[in-house]
C-alpha cells in the first residue's frame, strides 16, 4: 500500500496573491490543481493513475506568509471524509493565531486530524520556542504526544515570498525530541538543501524521529542520503506535489522505484513506515 506522505491539497482561495502567483508560474496544469483541491473524486482518480494508494494532505496555519488561517483544519477534515482510508488529514495550530489553544486542540481532536504540521519558515518561529516562553507551542506538543498524533516539521528552505529560512534548520527539533520522547516527529524534506546531514543525524539519534523525503528529487536522493538504507524503517516516501518545481506524482514514484535499493528497503519507505504511523484501520 503505497503512501505519499506529503501532498498539498489546500484551500486555494486563502493563498496570498504572491504565493499563488508562484504556484501558477511553476505549474502548467494549474487548472487541474484547482479541480483537485475542489473535488476529492477527481484527485483520487489522479492518485489511481499515479499508482498511489494513500495520501497525507498537508495543511498548516500561516497567515503572514501564505495566507492560511485556522480554517484549513475544517477544510482538510471535510475533504478527507470522501475516503478516510485513502486520504489522511494533516492540520495545524499556530501559537500566535489562537485565542484559546486548548479549544483549538480540542477541535483538532474532534475533526480527527491525524497529523499536525508546524512550518517554521512560514509560521516565523523556531520549533523550540517554547523554551523562550511560547507556552502555546509546548501545549501543542503535549496534546499531540498524549493523543498519539504525529507532528511534522518543515525543515530546510522555502522559496515562497516572505519565508524566513533561518527557522528551517532541523537542529531546533532536537530539543523537541528530547523534551517530548513519546511524540512521533517527522522531518519534512530532510533539511533540504542546507541541513541534510543534520536531519540524518537526528533520525539516527532519536527513536521517534522520522525522515520525510518529499521535495528531494528521487534521482538525487542517494547523493544526499547515501546511507538511506540504514534508516529505511523510519523513512517515508513523499513528493511535496504540487509545490513549485515538483514533478508529477507518477514521475516521482517511477524515479524512486528505479533507485539502486533493495526491494525490501523500497517497500519499507513506500509503504511500511507510513502504515506504522497511520494504520489502515
Amino acid at each position: 500500500m503505497i503512501t505519499d506522505c506529503h501532498i498539498h491539497i489546500q484551500p486555494l482561495e486563502m493563498f496570498k496573491p504572491p504565493a499563488l502567483e508562484l504556484m501558477k508560474k511553476k505549474r502548467a496544469n494549474f487548472a487541474q490543481i484547482v479541480e483537485f483541491c475542489r473535488s476529492p473524486k477527481a484527485f483520487l482518480e489522479y492518485l489511481d493513475e499515479a499508482g498511489v494508494d494513500r495520501a497525507v494532505l498537508i495543511n498548516y496555519v500561516a497567515p503572514e506568509v501564505i495566507g492560511f488561517t485556522p480554517a484549513v483544519n475544517q477544510f482538510v477534515a471535510s475533504y478527507t471524509k470522501a475516503n478516510p482510508n485513502r486520504l489522511i488529514a494533516c492540520g495545524s495550530l499556530h501559537p500566535r493565531h489562537t485565542t484559546n489553544i486548548l479549544a483549538d486542540v480540542e477541535q483538532i481532536l474532534r475533526l480527527k486530524i491525524r497529523m499536525i504540521k508546524i512550518h517554521p519558515p512560514h509560521q516565523l518561529l523556531y520549533p523550540n520556542d517554547y523554551l523562550s516562553g511560547v507556552k502555546e507551542l509546548e501545549m501543542i506538543y503535549r496534546a499531540a504526544e498524549a493523543n498519539g498524533i504525529p507532528v511534522m516539521f518543515h525543515t530546510g528552505t522555502s522559496v515562497f515570498p516572505g519565508a524566513r529560512n533561518k527557522y528551517g534548520d532541523p537542529i531546533h527539533v532536537d530539543d523537541v525530541a528530547v523534551d517530548f520522547p513519546k511524540l512521533k516527529i517527522l522531518l519534512a524534506h530532510g533539511g533540504r538543501p542546507l541541513w541534510m546531514s543534520t536531519a540524518f543525524f537526528l533520525v539516527r539519534r532519536h527513536a521517534h524521529v522520522y525522515l520525510d523525503v518529499s521535495g528531494i528529487p528521487p534521482r538525487s536522493l542517494l547523493k544526499y542520503f547515501p546511507r538511506l538504507d540504514e534508516i529505511a524503517s523510519k523513512t517515508l516516501f513523499g513528493t511535496d506535489w504540487p509545490g513549485p518545481g515538483v514533478p508529477e506524482i507518477k514521475t516521482n514514484l517511477e524515479h524512486f522505484k528505479a533507485l539502486p535499493l533493495s526491494a525490501a528497503v523500497k517497500e519499507q519507505i513506500l509503504s511500511k513506515t507510513a502504515l506504522s504511523i497511520w494504520p489502515n484501520d
